[in-house]
């Protein structure tokens, strides 16, 4: 059978790998969810703002979960049609006969990714924007450190044997779709939107490439660019094996996890419709069908979520994880566990409850208690990953109450910056007029409740909870030719969820509060000044 030739198998297989698991969803053709399963993954901190991964690791946890997963959906695996595959946006460095390169100071062997939320590359992301190449004008005016060419820089300055060593360099969601189908492949999301690649010019910057003494990286990228939806090959008999399917299903060129979200939350109504993709970080994604530039927003790329429109990403650096973290510096921490461990339930849904208390108790609990989330960065507006966080108005206070109030306060914070790039978004051209979300915060009633009263948007959800594994199931039924395109895929396979309007009367307490949070960024900018003066 033809690559181009459509499958029989009325069955896709989305798989996401996410910061900390992997995940395996099997959908049909109308997008129903037949099973889920979820395996997690490794990290390593060598050293603050290091953050690294294994191949092998993620490769075996991929492979369990596709397996567990057709068990549970209780399918013949030759109705399997096609698999799509997402991925966090972090480096792979792959040998000439494919082991793995270190990546790690120490060489332990097994770690050969840099996560995407490592900062090690700093020094190299002042040299890219100190070339002010115009190629960074889709990137909205500076490269981030979360990006692919610092890391790549840093691994060719600090261990220039195992740079010479690499054959290739992987976006990892390029790299399973490798792993699945021996394609030298790379997606144009991918590679537009972390590598610096001008997908409106089917080009790289070989200004900005000569500029910082990469020009050979081109020898050491994939040399094809697959634009979003099509086919990358078929899976081969090794891959095959290892997943328990049969050999030549479909797939699918990879897409970033977040973006394979946004695909699945806007491809129906694109224009004016932001999506929110929540995790560990936040993306915010909004596509337009001509280039708008957003001074600290990424992009515009074309192409590069929804083919033919332009996109525009602003993000939160640290949510999910500003979360966790601020509850565990509580010293309510051990009591909110053992209490959620005692009824079974999550911690946030018994935080839930002792916030509930206290707002029954104080109308307005943060009226005097204000943080700035910038606590690993600021991705967006402000594209300054040496921002850090703020919170003000501390009292002596314990236990379940001033846990209580300092989360929401956080909560809150998250949500002005999100409002804070809204608005960067519209004064740069943009109309945004919805905000569709998806991810783990949505099954939070609080979180959904703050982002709606501080941005004045109402918050519409879809009905498949994994919005993200859908996303990439969604890539792989138009790769197999079951849908012509990924809006006809998606108007088929998604489905309208609930909502949450913003609520009229906190207007005027979230102006307020939203003005103390601009205000936060200024003083903190000041502070670090002062004492950068003194040093």
């Amino acid at each position: 059978m033809a690559l181009g030739e459509k499958m029989s198998g009325g069955f896709f297989v989305g798989i996401d790998v996410g910061s900390a698991s992997v995940r395996a969803g099997i959908f049909d053709a109308t997008g129903q969810r037949l099973a889920f399963a979820v395996r997690p993954i490794a990290q390593f901190h060598p050293r603050p703002l290091y953050v690294e991964q294994s191949s092998a690791d993620i490769w075996a946890q991929t492979c369990a979960v596709v397996k567990e997963a057709v068990v549970k959906a209780a399918i013949d695996p030759a109705g399997i049609g096609a698999i799509g595959v997402d991925a966090t946006c972090s480096l792979v460095a792959v040998g000439a006969g494919g082991e793995p390169v270190s990546v790690a100071e120490d060489g332990a062997p097994e770690n050969d990714i840099i996560m995407w939320m490592d900062h090690r590359a700093a020094v190299q992301t002042k040299a890219i924007n100190a070339t002010h190449d115009k190629a960074l004008a889709y990137v909205g005016g500076e490269v981030s450190i979360e990006m692919e060419l610092p890391k790549v820089l840093w691994l060719k300055q600090q261990f220039p044997e195992r740079y010479a060593a690499t054959w290739r360099f992987f976006d990892l969601a390029d790299y399973l779709v490798w792993r699945l189908c021996d394609a030298d492949v790379a997606s144009v999301c991918t590679l537009t939107c972390k590598w610096n690649y001008l997908a409106h010019e089917n080009r790289f910057s070989e200004t900005l490439l000569t500029a910082v003494g990469l020009a050979d990286i081109l020898d050491k990228v994939p040399p094809r660019v697959l634009p979003l939806g099509d086919a990358a090959g078929r899976l081969s008999v090794a891959a095959a094996a290892q997943l328990g399917l049969p050999a030549g299903v479909v797939i699918a060129g990879g897409i970033i996890d977040a973006h394979a979200g946004g695909l699945a939350l806007v491809s129906t109504m694109p224009q004016g419709s932001l999506a929110i993709i929540v995790g560990t970080s936040n993306c915010h994604m909004v596509v337009s069908p001509e280039a708008v530039m957003v001074p600290g927003v990424w992009g515009p790329y074309f192409g590069a979520m929804l083919p033919g429109y332009w996109l525009n990403e602003g993000g939160q650096s640290a949510a999910g994880a500003l979360l966790d973290w601020t509850l565990r510096q509580s010293d309510a921490w051990p009591a909110l566990e053992a209490q959620a461990e005692n009824e079974k339930r999550n911690v946030y849904a018994v935080l839930n409850d002792w916030l509930a208390d206290l707002e029954s108790r104080e109308k307005w609990p943060t009226a005097n208690l204000h943080v700035l989330g910038d606590h690993h960065g600021n991705r967006s507006p402000r594209a300054n990953p040496a921002a850090r966080g703020v919170v003000v108005g501390l009292m002596l206070e314990q236990g379940k109450d001033a846990l209580a109030r300092l989360y929401l306060a956080t909560l809150q914070a998250l949500a002005y910056g999100t409002r804070h790039i809204i608005e960067s978004m519209n004064a740069a051209g943009h109309r945004i007029e919805r905000i569709v979300m998806c991810g783990g915060g949505t099954k939070n009633p609080y979180w959904l409740r703050e982002n709606a009263d501080a941005t004045g948007c109402e918050i519409q959800l879809v009905s498949e909870e994994d919005a993200v594994t859908l996303g990439a199931a969604l890539l792989g039924a138009v790769a197999s030719g079951a849908f012509a395109t990924l809006p006809a895929a998606a108007a088929q396979m998604v489905r309208p969820g609930g909502s949450a309007a913003a609520r009229p009367q906190t207007k005027a307490f979230h102006d307020a509060k939203y003005g103390v949070y601009l205000q936060l960024y200024q003083d903190m900018e000041r502070a670090r000044s002062a004492m950068a003066a003194w040093n």
